[in-house]
């Protein structure tokens, strides 16, 4: 069976965390150079895919610290998450091993 399937319960929730986080990234790159308020689709696409994740990171982060803190922050709850998932598997004894090759 392809190692994809066989761990998709690592792979899915990690891609989709992965995907969430290089997005945040983007958002805060991008957000260097353009107004909060810009109407492109592009930045429309950062912003609904990760205003809601953010107000979640806002609950939990103090009110004084601008919005690309909090970005930076959400990056490293993410990655966290990320860590504490895979530690968790690997605790049950269900992670994905690392293959010899060859």
């Amino acid at each position: 069976m392809n190692n994809f399937w066989s761990y998709w319960y690592f792979h899915i929730p990690n891609f989709i965390l992965a995907a969430m986080m290089y997005t945040l990234m983007g958002r805060l790159l991008l957000g260097l150079f353009v107004p909060e308020s810009w109407d492109n689709y592009i930045w429309r696409f950062f912003k609904a895919v990760t205003d809601p994740f953010l107000r979640i990171v806002r609950t939990i982060t103090p009110s004084i610290l601008t919005q690309p803190v909090v970005i930076v922050f959400s990056v490293l709850w993410l990655m966290a998450l990320r860590v504490g998932y895979l530690a968790l598997l690997i605790n049950f004894g269900i992670a994905p091993m690392a293959s010899q090759g060859g």
